[in-house]
């Protein structure tokens, strides 16, 4: 394996964080749902994210107007392939509002090369 690339069949390969048991990145040196750290060491500065970038950051705020009763809300993200077709559909959160509450969402797609550990 050269320096800097992962086997392309290692590439996309998930695992559960110990921590938080969300499925991450067999890759990821911190999980990016709990933000603990899963690798120390060489093998974390060798994939510490420091090459990655966020591609993608979205922010909007759900403000419920006065006098217009209560609201839900369901928070759905789908991911799409070249072709359109959809690959992954997950309801990440639901809760409510009442008059003159708001609400603010975030979405962020950080983009990395895998490290060059061998595993």
């Amino acid at each position: 394996m050269r320096a800097g690339r992962a086997s392309s069949a290692n590439l996309g390969r998930t695992r559960t964080c110990p921590h938080c048991k969300a499925v991450i990145l067999e890759s990821a040196s911190v999980c990016p749902q709990c933000r603990h750290h899963l690798k120390f060491g060489a093998e974390a500065a060798a994939t510490d994210g420091h090459s990655g970038f966020c591609a993608l950051k979205v922010e909007g705020t759900l403000q419920h107007k006065e006098g217009r009763g209560d609201w839900e809300y369901s928070v759905v993200l789908s991911i799409r392939n070249e072709r359109g077709e959809e690959v992954s559909r997950q309801v990440i959160g639901v809760g409510a509002l009442r008059p003159a509450e708001s609400r603010t969402f975030t979405l962020s797609v950080d983009v990395g090369t895998p490290g060059s550990t061998k595993r």
